[in-house]
Parts: C-alpha cells; structure tokens; sequence
C-alpha cells in the first residue's frame, strides 16, 4: 500500500505538520520500512566491550521551530532560524546500556520518543578496537 496516499490532499499553512500527518498516516496504513533510521557508531576498547559500560550519546531530532511555531514564516518573511521548514534540529542527550562481552559489529535498535517530538527510530553499531 503506498503510504503517499493523502499526500496531494493536503493543503496545511503549517509546514511542520507534514511530519504529524506522516505519523498518523503510518500508524493508520503501518509504518513506512524506508522510514528514517537514525545511525550512530559508538567505539569501544577491548577492555569496554569485555565489561560493558553506559554510552552518552547525541540523537539529532527534528522539532517545531520555537521561533516561528512551525509555520516556516514570521509574518510575509521566512523564518531565518528554520529557513521556511517550520522545524529545526536539536540534539537529545541519551545513555546507552552496552553489555558486558558485547562483540565488534552488534547493532542496537531502539526507538526514543518525547512528548513534543514523534519517536525517531535510532540504531547504534559497537566497534571495538584493538588493544595496541
């Protein structure tokens, strides 16, 4: 099932409501597999990946821009924080739990929600580096 259905068929002044239409229409019809995936790569010693350890870690998230309330103008003039998209780029600090005996190439799959953000889907990949 194509997951463009509606798409013409919506008209919004709101630019950063497409994103809220997208996550009801995959809720509705299912989510989209080519969704967007979010990747990070966390390196670890030998010794880490041995014991296990807790990561810090950015996720960039895309949210209503605060300038304009996700409508992409001030008036007749574009946005100049969102440049006309009525969403901007933050960072969200999270703590990822790497087990003890974790090996070279494993990948994580979680999803991180907030309450003012849909969830974004994020996959993290372990690299362990070789003890010199």
């Amino acid at each position: 099932m194509s997951h463009e259905c509606f798409a013409d068929e919506i008209a919004i002044d709101f630019p950063s409501v497409g994103r809220v239409v997208d996550r009801m229409r995959d809720a509705f019809l299912g989510e989209q597999p080519d969704a967007d995936v979010v990747s990070a790569e966390v390196c670890l010693s030998e010794e880490e990946a041995r014991r296990g350890m807790i990561v810090p870690l950015e996720v960039p998230i895309r949210a209503t821009c605060s300038a304009c309330g996700g409508r992409g103008e001030t008036w007749t003039e574009p946005c100049s924080v969102c440049r006309g998209t009525g969403d901007s780029l933050y960072r969200h600090a999270v703590r990822v739990a790497v087990p003890a005996r974790v090996p070279d190439g494993a990948t994580f799959r979680f999803r991180l929600s907030s309450r003012h953000v849909g969830s974004v889907r994020v996959e993290v990949r372990i690299a362990v580096r070789p003890t010199a």
